[in-house]
């Protein structure tokens, strides 16, 4: 398996999490990236890596994380249709989906770290928590890889399309906007989705995917999409300087007027069109995120007026 120089295990004494985000940036073997990444979690986590970021050291974040090459890429409208599960090429479709999915969340994560933590001065608990974001999308890409292998087929075996990774060059400038794009739109989506494709793996006898899943990913995205809108809700909160910035950090911050405004005019400048329902109204709310967030920035049903 590839991996770049850049990557190697420095001293863990001196190095810190956005220095070793860096690492799993520019690592491009996906396995290695997923298993380097839960290293430098398990580190962070246990307080091996210590400091999050050295105040007065520039680094630069890579426009592009290293990846595989042997990926087929396509816009995201020349992508085949993935198909309900019935067939075993339509279940490889759609774990092989599921896969690259979950590499580029394992990039995402990091970048976030590396990009944005020292930018905007996030506290710890920033870090931590997407520290932990990025070791559960490692452990998803491994789970899920591993299954389409047991399938039959390999990942690089389909096309895929990077329509995360647009959104993330997006919103590479605001914090805000990449919690709001990533998290609170993309994240949430998949919350949507979910539980329709468990049912079609289910009912296309494919109960090992189905349980994976339900038993693993599915709750861990509610987490995950749980972090955004916490952050975002810290960030709005102290951007109002209603509290010192090491007293902004709540376990669960207030939903706010100002905050939802802020979510709806940023969604609309950086996400194209309305938001696609129906909604996981449940899963949702487990993640902190209430209907009036996401609601207003549906799809409108056509208003139909009598004859004249």
């Amino acid at each position: 398996m590839s991996q770049s120089s850049d990557s190697k295990i420095p001293n863990c004494e001196s190095e810190t999490l956005v220095e070793a985000a860096l690492r799993v940036l520019n690592t491009s073997d996906l396995f290695e990236k997923a298993k380097l990444g839960d290293e430098i979690a398990c580190k962070w986590l246990q307080g091996i890596i210590s400091q999050p970021y050295h105040p007065s050291n520039d680094l630069h974040i890579p426009h592009r994380p290293a990846r595989p090459t042997n990926v087929k890429l396509l816009s995201p409208s020349l992508m085949p249709k993935l198909g309900k599960a019935g067939s075993l090429q339509s279940r490889q479709a759609i774990v092989h989906s599921l896969v690259h999915t979950e590499s580029w969340a394992i990039d995402l994560s990091w970048d976030m770290i590396a990009r944005f933590g020292k930018q905007e001065a996030m506290p710890r608990e920033f870090f931590t928590d997407f520290v932990r974001v990025a070791q559960d999308e490692g452990r998803h890409f491994i789970f899920l890889a591993t299954r389409l292998e047991e399938l039959g087929s390999c990942y690089g075996a389909l096309p895929a399309h990077d329509g995360l990774w647009d959104s993330a060059i997006a919103t590479s400038d605001d914090l805000l906007a990449r919690l709001a794009i990533e998290h609170c739109v993309h994240e949430a989506r998949g919350l949507d989705v979910i539980p329709t494709t468990i049912a079609r793996f289910r009912n296309g006898g494919d109960h090992k995917t189905a349980d994976l899943l339900e038993t693993v990913i599915y709750p861990e995205e509610i987490t995950h999409c749980a972090a955004g809108v916490r952050w975002f809700k810290y960030l709005c909160l102290r951007s109002t300087n209603v509290a010192p910035k090491e007293e902004c950090v709540v376990e669960e911050v207030a939903d706010d007027d100002a905050a939802i405004q802020k979510f709806h005019t940023t969604v609309r400048t950086f996400f194209r069109g309305p938001l696609k329902p129906p909604f996981n109204v449940e899963a949702r709310r487990a993640a902190g995120f209430l209907p009036e967030w996401y609601e207003p920035l549906a799809v409108k049903e056509l208003e139909v007026f009598p004859a004249s």
